[in-house]
């Protein structure tokens, strides 16, 4: 016989947008140039990361601009989104399960880390994610904006008895192995 169990969820995490100049600046450096009143539609169009149904571990997180991708094809999104969490807790992301299945959508970094102190850096935090369609089936992966692409989910973690990190970071990729 099955065992229930109720569980409260842990609510540990809010997200939040980036301010429209921090987004504005991952744009141009994403897609260049465009007319500001383009980037701020997209700004504001852009809904805040979601679960689908009360089930759901993951939160989709939306494509600002429309999208197409042929096979071997690669696109930096500025999700304009920042997760502010309690510490001992990351945020992991995916992309969403069906392109990933349907186009071997990839996230270039396999899997996206964002630490809870990311939240505090120089670029306020903003989540970005380079993704590419790795079909090796000849697929054109099509999206528009505000179609869910990724998905976040956040997991506890534990360090190690003798962990002694006390440096604080300021910066995105890479920034803390420096």
């Amino acid at each position: 016989m099955p065992m229930k169990m109720k569980m409260e969820m842990s609510r540990i995490a809010e997200f939040e947008k980036v301010s429209f100049e921090q987004f504005q600046e991952g744009w141009i450096d994403s897609f260049g140039e465009t007319p500001e009143e383009t980037i701020r539609t997209a700004y504001e169009k852009t809904p805040l990361p979601k679960r689908a149904t009360a089930g759901s571990a993951g939160y989709d997180f939306c494509l600002p601009v429309d999208i197409t991708l042929a096979p071997g094809e690669t696109v930096k999104i500025p999700t304009g989104v920042r997760a502010r969490m309690e510490k001992g807790w990351v945020l992991m992301l995916f992309p969403r399960s069906g392109l990933g299945f349907k186009y071997r959508l990839q996230l270039n970094n396999t899997v996206g880390v964002i630490d809870s102190d990311y939240y505090g850096s120089d670029n306020e935090g903003h989540i970005f994610s380079k993704i590419t369609n790795d079909s090796n089936e000849g697929k054109t992966l099509s999206l528009k904006a505000g179609e869910a692409f990724m998905q976040g989910v956040f997991l506890p973690f534990g360090i190690t008895e003798s962990d002694s990190a006390s440096e604080t970071r300021n910066g995105g990729f890479g920034s803390t192995s420096k």
